[in-house]
C-alpha cells in the first residue's frame, strides 16, 4: 500500500500515517486467522445449496450431527470450520461482516452472548423445535445446543488410593500426594482460554474454599493447557494421572475408547456447560443456518447427538446416556448448569475478569496450600 503525500508531514501527520499502517496490519494479521481443523461435506446433487458452520467444537465430535444432517439434507454442502474459542470470538468481534459463516457455535458461553448482545446476530427465525427447553434459548438470536458436565479425568492404574470424588477430595488428595503428583496434573490456562475462564469464575461461585484447590493445584505444579483435547491425549499417554475441570462430552468419548481413563462427575457440584450458536448478521445463507438448527433441535437430530456426539441432546423426548434426561437422572443433585442470562456479562467485563485471574494467579503461586481452609 503507498501513499502519495502532498504536503510536508507534521510530527502529528507522520502519527496519523504510522496508525494507519498500524491499523491495516492489524486488520491483515486478524483477517489471517486460520481454523484448526475443516470438514467439507460435499453435496449428492448438481445443483445445490450451501451451509458453512464456524465452530470450537472438535471435528470428531460435531461430525455425526453434520454427516445425519446431509444424508437427510444430500442437495447441502456444509462446510464445517473449526476454531479455538479466543480465535472465533476475536472474528466475529473485530471483522464481523468479512468472511462470515452461516452459524457459530461456542463453548465460550459469555463470549456468544456479548456477541449477540452487541448486534451481530439475526433472528433465529422459527427453527428451533416448540420442545426446546426455554432457558435455551435468548431472545430468539441465541441457542444452547448442549448439556456438558465439567468432570475430572483419572488414570487409576497410575494412582494410589481412592479416587477422589468431589472438589474437597481432590484437594486433600492433591496435599497428601503432593510430591507424587508434581507435574502430573493437567487443567485450564484461565488466562488464555475463554472456556477455562468462565469455569474459573463459575468454581469461585459455588465454593467459597475453591481458591484453596487453586493453591493445591499450584502446589502440585499442574499443567494449564487451553483446550479439554490435548489434556486428554496427555491423560491417555501417562504424561498426566490427573485432569481437572475437563469438557464432559469430550472425555466421556476418551474413556468409551481407552479404558485407562475413568471420568469422576464430582459429587458434591459439576458445573454443566452449554455451547451457544447464533447466525450471524451478515451470513450468506441464514436460512440453511435455520434449516440446520431445526434438524438439530428436532427429536432426529437429538437422536444423533444423544448416541454419537454425546454432547447432552436437550429435547426432552430423547432419552439414552448421552442426553440430559439421563445426565440428570444419574448426577441431577449434583449439576450446576451455568445459564444462558445476562449474568453472562460479567464475566466479559474487563475489571472484572482481571480481578478472577489476579486472584487465580495468586493462589496458583502460593507454594504452600491452606488445609484449614477446605471446601464446603
Amino acid at each position: 500500500m503507498s501513499f502519495h503525500l502532498k504536503h510536508r508531514l507534521t510530527h502529528r501527520g507522520l502519527q496519523t500515517v504510522a496508525l494507519i499502517i498500524l491499523l491495516v496490519g492489524s486488520t491483515a494479521h486478524a483477517s489471517a486467522a486460520r481454523p484448526q481443523t475443516t470438514l467439507t461435506l460435499e453435496a449428492q446433487t448438481p445443483q445445490h445449496a450451501q451451509l458453512r458452520i464456524d465452530g470450537a467444537v472438535d471435528e470428531h465430535i460435531i461430525a455425526p450431527v453434520l454427516t445425519a444432517f446431509q444424508v437427510a439434507n444430500p442437495h447441502v454442502r456444509v462446510v464445517y470450520r473449526n476454531f479455538s474459542t479466543e480465535t472465533l470470538y476475536r472474528h466475529y468481534d473485530h471483522l464481523p461482516d468479512q468472511d462470515s459463516a452461516d452459524l457459530v457455535i461456542s463453548s465460550a458461553m459469555s463470549r456468544q452472548y456479548a456477541l449477540v448482545n452487541e448486534g451481530h446476530a439475526q433472528p433465529l427465525g422459527a427453527s428451533i423445535s416448540d420442545h426446546w427447553p426455554r432457558d435455551a434459548l435468548w431472545r430468539n438470536e441465541l441457542v444452547g445446543l448442549s448439556f456438558e458436565p465439567i468432570v475430572m479425568v483419572f488414570r487409576q492404574d497410575l494412582l494410589k488410593d481412592a479416587l477422589p470424588r468431589s472438589h474437597e477430595a481432590l484437594l486433600e488428595y492433591l496435599t497428601t500426594h503432593r510430591e507424587a503428583l508434581q507435574d502430573k496434573v493437567v487443567t485450564y490456562n484461565p488466562a488464555k482460554s475463554d472456556t477455562g475462564f468462565t469455569f474459573t469464575a463459575q468454581d469461585a461461585q459455588q465454593s467459597p474454599g475453591y481458591w484453596s484447590l487453586i493453591n493445591a493445584l499450584g502446589g502440585v505444579h499442574a499443567v494449564q493447557l487451553d483446550s479439554t483435547r490435548p489434556m486428554l491425549e496427555g491423560l491417555a499417554a501417562g504424561r498426566y494421572v490427573i485432569g481437572y475441570n475437563l469438557i464432559g462430552s469430550y472425555a466421556f468419548q476418551a474413556a468409551r475408547d481407552n479404558p485407562a481413563l475413568t471420568v469422576v462427575v464430582p459429587e458434591d457440584y459439576a458445573l454443566v456447560l452449554q455451547r451457544l450458536a447464533f447466525i450471524p448478521r451478515s451470513a450468506r445463507h441464514p436460512n440453511a443456518a435455520r434449516h440446520f438448527l431445526a434438524f438439530y433441535t428436532s427429536e432426529a437430530g437429538q437422536q444423533v447427538v444423544a448416541t454419537q456426539a454425546m454432547l447432552g441432546a436437550l429435547h426432552p423426548a430423547t432419552r439414552g446416556p448421552g442426553s440430559a434426561s439421563a445426565l440428570k437422572m444419574g448426577f441431577g443433585g449434583s449439576l450446576r448448569p451455568i445459564h444462558l442470562s445476562p449474568g453472562l456479562m460479567a464475566l466479559v467485563d474487563p475489571l472484572k475478569r482481571q480481578s478472577v485471574l489476579s486472584r487465580w494467579q495468586r493462589e496458583f503461586t502460593r507454594n504452600t496450600p491452606h488445609p484449614d481452609d477446605s471446601i464446603r
